[in-house]
């Protein structure tokens, strides 16, 4: 069994303590699946929230005619835009790095992640970030895992990393018992109660109208859709995180 429900719980108002703040999201939907919530408290308390989008998203309904990847790429991107609206990010332009859905590059031999990696440090030194939301390094989804060594080169390249605070999306689903968390990577749980800020994350995963219900990509019947079973997961009022510890 999973030991989330067993976590300590932090009040919404740990929101106001985290200054400027930095999401990432592997893909489209992540960012509201994983920590909608806080997003929105965030923004409800004022704090400054920037986003990146690392991948293109184009690969949840690949076998579409109808729609080209670069179709696919837009739509979802846009989707993502409109789910930052939602949760109250509306004045900053996201970040795309437009990296290949299903094959993000996970370390500095493969093409494309050297310079990923330098255009997100860039991007999180232009933002001031005091606090970057990054998966939980070993969520079980390869673009998950890829996304949080991409974070991890961007933030050891920086003279004062922010603070790192690690979401899990995939983990509610699928995680094996070596992919939670162990005494070597120095992190503890907790979960942060959303209730303020639930409604405007149920708008955004909404908001990804392709990924949670036919209609969209009308052409693709194997293509993926969020069960309800793992957005069940998402519509409590608290969610999950992973912080270092103090050595």
């Amino acid at each position: 069994m999973l030991p989330f429900n067993s976590y300590p719980m932090r009040p919404g108002s740990f929101a106001a303590t985290l200054g400027p703040t930095v999401v990432i999201a592997p893909h489209p939907d992540d960012e509201a699946l994983g920590c909608g919530g806080l997003l929105a408290l965030l923004r409800q308390q004022g704090v400054p929230v920037a986003a990146v989008l690392v991948s293109d998203g184009s690969m949840s309904h690949s076998n579409s005619l109808l729609f080209s990847a670069q179709a696919r790429r837009a739509v979802r991107e846009t989707e993502f835009c409109h789910a930052l609206t939602l949760l109250g990010l509306d004045a900053t332009e996201p970040l795309l790095l437009g990296l290949p859905d299903g094959r993000v590059p996970s370390s500095t031999t493969e093409p494309g992640f050297a310079a990923a990696a330098t255009q997100l440090q860039e991007f999180l030194e232009q933002h001031a970030a005091a606090t970057v939301l990054v998966p939980w390094r070993r969520d079980p989804h390869p673009d998950h895992r890829a996304t949080s060594q991409l974070v991890a080169v961007a933030l050891a390249a920086m003279d004062k990393p922010p603070r790192r605070l690690e979401y899990v999306v995939w983990a509610w689903e699928r995680a094996a018992p070596d992919d939670l968390p162990t005494a070597a990577d120095g992190v503890q749980g907790f979960r942060l109660n959303i209730e303020a800020g639930l409604r405007q994350k149920q708008r955004a995963i909404a908001a990804h109208r392709s990924q949670v219900a036919p209609g969209v990509f009308t052409d693709d019947a194997d293509g993926f859709l969020l069960s309800e079973e793992m957005l069940a997961h998402f519509a409590t009022p608290y969610e999950v995180f992973f912080e270092a510890v103090a050595p």
